[in-house]
């Protein structure tokens, strides 16, 4: 008898005592546990990888011809995004030039060729988080090709299933060939052949250059932000930058290689050309299909299901808006372009987006500087401290703040406040302001009242290097979107509680059930205290009305150092609807209206957003705006 066995018989010979039948229920426990822990996950594998299928992409394409219709918050039709004739082309993969390829697969999946179809990074992040990510060009194809989306943890079970499945029944041409014919690359675009040729009119053949591959490369994240028509060619530029970067880095390209930004040679969509539907319509479209992007629902995914997409827009509003905006720029100077938004400040809802009928470039989500439209931001971060809405504060005729000086005449008077300055559209105490509250209180704010953090990936109210808050902050040099600037008002409209703009209010599969359904995001913005967010809101208010029923703030942004105007905004509110006016050009260029005068805020911008308000407000009368009774006077914090 061996040592071991002696050592059991032992053991077994022992009294049965409460504490060794303790023991054994907690290792059996333990067994079970261990068993149901490995065996359960590989028996669901196991019937996962026997059930679950993977579609052609052949089958992918025949699916995608179906039309998708966006219609009013009432129910009728704003429009239908209509698969164009040729926008599937099957491109075998040995026809994919190979600068392409590289492209792709640098920036969507570097390790496409060695890993085994799927990413644990990604997986991981969606066990712990609940949210998805990571996929790699195998999982992309995989979710393009089931439709299904959601960032949830059943759904990167179902990938990790299909794609083992997948990499050992395809080689890694076949996978990436299926791949790259059912991606989306904008414009209603599917495959490599139908975008060549939508971006630069040109057939798909081994011609491509390394920047027109760089530029198709970087679509695919997401084509409907990424787009220059969309989002303009700046955005698009550092979208192109770092699909270049990506490709140095990899070095699938000289770091020497000569590219550029092939901004010139892109080609405004066909079907803004075509006259199939008008440039406001075709901004509205993009703005749509990028905001369900982010919410998981691609265009693709929305064409398999045959879905109905309800947007939050105001049929009678938004013609009033189109109205308002033509008829005051008819017979200004040519360069003159504009953008009207409006939200409800209860719900987040954009009643209205019109961002310009002159061209692709939609003006009403193109960042443009905010000029002295951004002291309501700066007020609310002096309440917050303590600042009365009343209480004087100096200002010199010339400052300094961070290194920069600035010169501005004195309008308001030595016990000017911010109430009155204001009124008297006077510069100087704001600067003072902003250096004694600091640059971060007022990025504070303008963030609390909902000015996002970034904007495509961008940040937003930062120096070119991200971090840094530069002196120009303090008298809004900053460019921001009219459709965050409306958002932003709209807290203060709705006495500090922040929603989230949205256009997108539900999504309906072809039977009419609702599948996605926007969220309410109102929280008070200013403070956690409700009573005091309110109190900061109301305050604002009360310096940006005469005790009527709307509030307005007209501003306009400086050229520079010149004394002359680039960017000229209205933007006020009522309880119900909290509206954005811009106009200015495509080049920040000086502007002087007809009249030859320098563009300011409370002509051009005021009527129109007087003329659209007065509209909008026909069928239910305006209430008057909630300010605060007079304030308690407090020390500054």
């Amino acid at each position: 008898m061996t040592l071991a066995s002696e050592e059991i018989a032992e053991e077994d010979e022992k009294p049965d005592t409460p504490r060794r039948r303790r023991w054994r229920r907690i290792r059996r426990i333990g067994y079970w546990s261990f068993g149901l822990l490995v065996g359960v996950p590989l028996i669901a594998f196991w019937v996962a990888y026997l059930v679950l299928d993977v579609r052609s992409p052949q089958e992918v394409l025949a699916g995608l011809d179906k039309t998708v219709v966006l219609q009013y918050s009432d129910g009728s039709s704003l429009l239908k995004v209509i698969p164009a004739d040729g926008d599937r082309t099957f491109v075998p993969y040995t026809q994919v030039p190979a600068k392409l390829r590289d492209a792709i697969i640098a920036t969507e999946d570097p390790t496409f060729w060695d890993n085994q179809g799927f990413d644990p990074t990604g997986i991981g992040r969606a066990f712990l988080t609940g949210v998805g990510g990571g996929s790699g060009i195998t999982q992309q194809y995989i979710k393009k090709s089931t439709g299904d989306d959601d960032a949830s943890l059943g759904r990167k079970f179902a990938e990790l299933v299909l794609s083992t499945k997948i990499t050992q029944e395809q080689t890694k041409e076949q996978i990436f060939e299926s791949y790259v014919n059912i991606i989306s690359f904008g414009r209603g675009t599917f495959g490599p052949a139908a975008a060549m040729n939508a971006y630069f009119g040109k057939k798909l053949d081994d011609s491509m250059t390394w920047s027109e591959a760089a530029f198709l490369a970087g679509m695919i994240q997401s084509p409907s932000v990424h787009d220059p028509a969309a989002s303009g060619d700046a955005h698009a530029a550092r979208r192109w930058q770092y699909v270049h970067d990506k490709l140095v880095a990899r070095r699938y390209v000289p770091a020497g290689e000569p590219m550029a930004y092939p901004g010139g040679e892109i080609q405004a969509p066909s079907e803004t050309r075509a006259g199939r539907v008008t440039y406001d319509e075709f901004h509205i479209k993009q703005q749509v299909l990028a905001e369900l992007e982010q919410d998981g629902f691609p265009l693709g995914r929305l064409q398999q299901g045959n879905m109905t997409v309800e947007t939050t827009l105001d049929r009678g509003m938004q013609d009033a808006a189109k109205k308002a905006l033509r008829d005051r720029l008819k017979g200004e100077p040519k360069e003159f372009r504009g953008a009207v938004v409006a939200v409800d400040p209860k719900t987040g809802a954009v009643r209205v987006y019109q961002g310009g009928d002159q061209g692709v470039r939609d003006y009403a989500s193109t960042p443009h500087a905010a000029g002295s439209a951004f002291y309501p931001f700066t007020v609310a971060a002096a309440l917050h401290r303590g600042y009365g809405p009343d209480v004087p504060v100096p200002a010199p005729e010339e400052q300094e703040f961070l290194g920069e000086k600035f010169k501005y005449p004195d309008v308001c008077g030595v016990k000017c406040t911010p109430r009155t300055a204001m009124r008297a559209h006077a510069d100087g105490p704001f600067v003072a302001l902003a250096r004694k509250l600091g640059p971060e209180a007022l990025s504070d704010a303008a963030r609390q009242a909902g000015i996002p953090e970034t904007v495509d990936g961008t940040p937003t109210m930062r120096e070119r290097d991200g971090f840094l808050i530069g002196p120009g902050i303090a008298i809004g040099r900053y460019p921001l979107r009219p459709l965050d600037m409306a958002g932003a008002y709209a807290t203060f409209a709705n006495d500090g509680v922040r929603t989230t703009p949205h256009l997108v209010a539900k999504v309906r599969d072809e039977s009419g059930a609702v599948v996605w359904e926007h969220t309410d995001t109102a929280r008070p913005a200013f403070d956690d205290d409700e009573d005091e967010s309110r109190r900061v809101a109301q305050d604002v208010s009360g310096t940006l009305t005469d005790g009527g029923g709307a509030a307005l703030r007209t501003g306009e942004a400086e050229h520079g150092s010149s004394p002359d105007n680039q960017d000229a905004w209205a933007i006020g509110y009522t309880p119900r609807l909290a509206a954005a006016v811009w106009v200015g050009s495509d080049d920040d260029r000086l502007l002087k209206d007809a009249n030859g005068a320098k563009l300011t805020g409370d002509v051009v911008p005021e009527d129109i957003w007087r003329g659209f308000m007065t509209a909008a407000h026909q069928s239910v009368p305006a209430r008057k705006i909630t300010v605060a009774p007079p304030p308690v006077v407090r020390p500054p914090r």
